[in-house]
């Protein structure tokens, strides 16, 4: 009966530990969600594993040559108790394969919780720690905000990194 076991990988050995098992033959999951990266003043969407350094495999012990997973390039080790890997608890992985199909893992965007009106704290610039309210999202990663200046209302354009929801 095939159940599923935890593989250690190398430090973002994922991928190869993951194409490396898959071409011997044995079937993978490695559970990867979606995150936000902000990188010399580029932002991007870049897909990363949920548990750094960790994937499944499904094997059947007695029937599966599981040791030749030992000696897979990327993969440092299976989760185990004494000689015999440790099997995972049922149902936890089918759980995350639909978490993951959903994408119920991914990180959600901030600004677009945000609607007209929302109240905003600016986190940089000279209008650090002033409260205004989002209105739109504007061009080139930027939002524009309303904030009370000298007693009236100010449209500002400011980075979209620089606000945070109050």
């Amino acid at each position: 009966m095939k159940r599923w076991y935890v593989v250690h990988t190398r430090a973002n050995g994922e991928s190869r530990a993951l194409d490396n098992l898959r071409r011997q033959g044995f079937e993978t999951f490695l559970p990867r969600h979606k995150r936000r990266r902000v990188h010399a003043r580029k932002v991007e969407i870049v897909e990363r594993p949920l548990f750094p350094r960790y994937m499944f495999v499904a094997l059947d012990l007695v029937t599966a040559p599981w040791r030749s997973i030992l000696g897979t390039f990327g993969v440092t080790d299976l989760l185990r108790h004494g000689d015999n890997p440790t099997p995972m608890p049922d149902g936890v992985v089918e759980a995350l394969q639909a978490d993951t199909a959903a994408r119920r893992h991914d990180e959600a965007d901030p600004l677009t919780r945000l609607r007209a009106g929302d109240a905003v704290r600016v986190l940089a610039g000279p209008f650090a720690d002033l409260i205004g309210k989002f209105q739109a999202l504007g061009e080139s990663e930027r939002v524009i905000v309303l904030l009370d200046l000298l007693g009236r209302e100010v449209r500002a354009q400011l980075p979209a990194r620089a606000i945070a929801a109050a």
